[in-house]
């Protein structure tokens, strides 16, 4: 007679965990179960995201819904994995042992999928399994029977297509029926023991899902089902054919990534044009409603100079954006890891530090969370030392001034040379990189043999409301911290510019006399050497917060230095340092922020994932001196060539 086991609820209501490997669509039905019923915060003692959400089933009850980091299996390689091997054995800091387990897989990749679910089998608790991406499994000739799976795992089975809604009716009256709740006894062919004795003691220690056994077990299940045989090659086989080609393939990438720089100014133009005289417009309208006087110079040439010339850049943001989350959502990044995975080797580095460092260029700060994923705790560290060396964000502002300030519009070989510039800038961010990550390989010993396993999704079309959605997040955090950090360093640094006023008889912009202007003239005999100036120098200041507060800094700095107050400055910063800078000063400047040390977020995030100190202050350390480095040889060299 078959045993069952019923699992006691802990107080709190009955928490459902979502398990799966990475791409098996899991946050996907997560969103879908929880929609805008979720909270994100991090687990105790770690800077791992935890996501939460609450499920009202069709008795009106809510469920509590947890979706555990991806993990290949529940023998931890990497603190992700960890995780969720530790939440599913109730070992987490403060958190409850799940109550249900919704295993998650891809249907159409059935014989890896498997051996985790059977892995959370061994741990005692109750599990339903959730046969997601069914569509793209029946697209591949794949017809798997629900019912006859279901009998061979013993666990209920479902079919689902998360991203289209389909199945989640049935699966919300599963999680209504008291039955899921308790742990069934059938057996898998070929085992003779029950599966709610698989792992009697399965609670005190953790499954190995990568044992011989579990893999006969699924060969044994999926030819009971007829699913033992090669499916034929796909669609996205014969795209990876060219996509992966030795020669083609990298072809490929530099190209894309090449168009994406491209558009970067090709495409923003009109759109910022748009931004520009809408600030233009406020700045004329708080001109003629307030009366000379510290109210109008605070919000014209403090917020609207500042912020207002921070927001023009958002287009650009915006495009380069598009591009990361369109190969995202197309299945390309794993294979830009793979592609490149020869040649991060060089540098002591695996293929799968490419999505973290990738992640970098939209902010460092989710790049470093995303090291997690990186089994070697070497490469891991290396990943996270060097990802404030990819161009994030938040330096396009930067770089989008300078460069419209001192490379002409004009084409060469029939492409934007402003691209080109742009595209130079990133790459020398990528250089730094590798060239730091080849010293800390000689450094550390890094003689290891690194193999890349990676799973390869398939292709498909990104769907327009994930783009649109994620575009909307991007958007939205932008302006959010436009409107927040940006808007009060801006204002920190109009007060500081503004004030002590200057004494009686003195000549020359009163912001020479404030603390502001004391301050900048005092760290300009430390940058001199580069040939930046005391606006320069004040602008660096708050950029230790946010890098593109330079931008705002620069443009409330010069808006109170002109003469009588000229509110026009906030519109006419591009040409008014053209003008004042000389081309080396310029050149010099895009080198800084090259290796620029980075924001104090990013420094706080580099102390969380690695506990201590001694990594953030090395990070900030030695990127002063290459940012130093940079732009004193940057300019030196543009002085030899006549650029000065």
């Amino acid at each position: 007679m078959a045993t069952t086991a019923v699992i006691h609820l802990h107080p709190g209501g009955r928490l459902v965990a979502l398990l799966g490997n990475p791409n098996c669509g899991k946050t996907a039905l997560f969103n879908q179960l929880t929609g805008s019923r979720q909270k994100v915060a991090n687990y105790a003692g770690v800077t791992i995201e935890r996501k939460e959400g609450r499920l009202v089933l069709p008795s009106g009850r809510t469920l509590r819904v947890l979706d555990l980091p991806g993990a290949y299996s529940l023998h931890p390689r990497s603190p992700d994995e960890r995780i969720t091997r530790d939440v599913l054995m109730g070992q987490a800091s403060g958190e409850k042992r799940p109550d249900l387990v919704l295993c998650v897989v891809d249907a159409s990749n059935l014989r890896r999928h498997l051996r985790l679910v059977l892995a959370a089998r061994r741990l005692g608790l109750p599990c339903a399994l959730v046969l997601n991406m069914a569509d793209v499994a029946e697209a591949r000739g794949l017809l798997i029977d629900p019912t006859a799976l279901a009998t061979a795992l013993g666990l209920p089975v479902l079919r689902t297509v998360a991203t289209r809604g389909e199945g989640l009716a049935a699966l919300r009256s599963l999680l209504d029926d008291a039955s899921a709740w308790a742990l069934p006894g059938p057996t898998v062919p070929g085992s003779t023991a029950p599966a709610a004795a698989w792992g009697a003691a399965a609670a005190g220690a953790a499954a190995d899902d990568d044992t011989a056994g579990d893999h006969a077990t699924v060969q044994r299940i999926l030819a009971h089902l007829g699913l033992d045989r090669l499916a034929p090659p796909t669609t996205s086989d014969r795209i990876d054919a060219l996509v992966l080609h030795p020669v083609a393939g990298p072809l490929l990438l530099a190209g894309l990534l090449f168009a994406m720089f491209q558009a970067v100014f090709a495409g923003a133009a009109l759109p910022m044009g748009w931004i520009e005289q809408g600030t233009a417009w406020v700045g004329a309208q708080v001109t003629a409603a307030l009366p000379a006087g510290a109210l109008q110079s605070l919000l014209v040439d403090g917020v609207v100079a500042g912020v207002g010339g921070v927001l023009v850049f958002l287009p650009q943001i915006l495009i380069l954006f598009f591009f990361i989350l369109a190969l995202e959502e197309s299945g390309y990044l794993p294979r830009a890891a793979f592609l490149l995975d020869r040649l991060m080797g060089g540098v002591g580095l695996s293929g799968r530090s490419f999505i973290p460092l990738l992640s970098s260029f939209a902010c460092a700060i989710p790049g470093i969370m995303a090291a997690r994923t990186i089994s070697s705790p070497r490469d891991r560290l290396v990943t996270i030392l060097i990802a404030p060396l990819m161009t994030c964000s938040a330096r396009l502002p930067v770089y989008a001034l300078l460069i419209g300030a001192f490379i002409p519009q004009r084409q060469w070989a029939g492409l934007q040379l402003q691209g080109l510039v742009l595209f130079g800038l990133y790459g020398a961010g990528i250089a730094g990189a590798a060239a730091v990550a080849w010293v800390l390989k000689r450094w550390a010993g890094g003689r290891q043999t690194r193999t890349l396993m990676m799973e390869l999704p398939p292709y498909h079309w990104p769907h327009p409301r994930s783009l649109a959605l994620g575009l909307w997040q991007r958007a939205l955090i932008f302006v959010q911290r436009v409107g927040g950090i940006i808007l009060l360093l801006t204002i920190a640094l109009w007060a500081l510019a503004s004030w002590p006023l200057p004494p009686a008889g003195a000549t020359g912009p009163a912001i020479q006399h404030s603390l502001a202007g004391l301050l900048g003239q005092g760290l300009q005999t430390v940058l001199a050497p580069l040939g930046f100036n005391w606006q320069i120098a004040i602008a660096l200041v708050p950029a230790l917060a946010a890098r593109e507060v330079v931008v705002s800094a620069l443009g409330t700095v010069y808006a109170l230095s002109a003469a009588g107050g000229d509110e026009a400055t906030a519109q006419a910063l591009s040409p008014l340092i053209a003008g004042q800078w000389p081309l080396a000063t310029g050149l010099a400047l895009m080198a800084w922020f090259v290796f620029a040390p980075q924001c104090l977020a990013t420094l706080a995030a580099i102390k969380r994932e690695t506990g201590g100190w001694r990594v953030p202050l090395l990070t900030a350390g030695y990127l002063f001196v290459l940012a130093y480095a940079a732009a004193f040889v940057t300019y030196r060299l543009a002085l030899a060539l006549g650029a000065g």
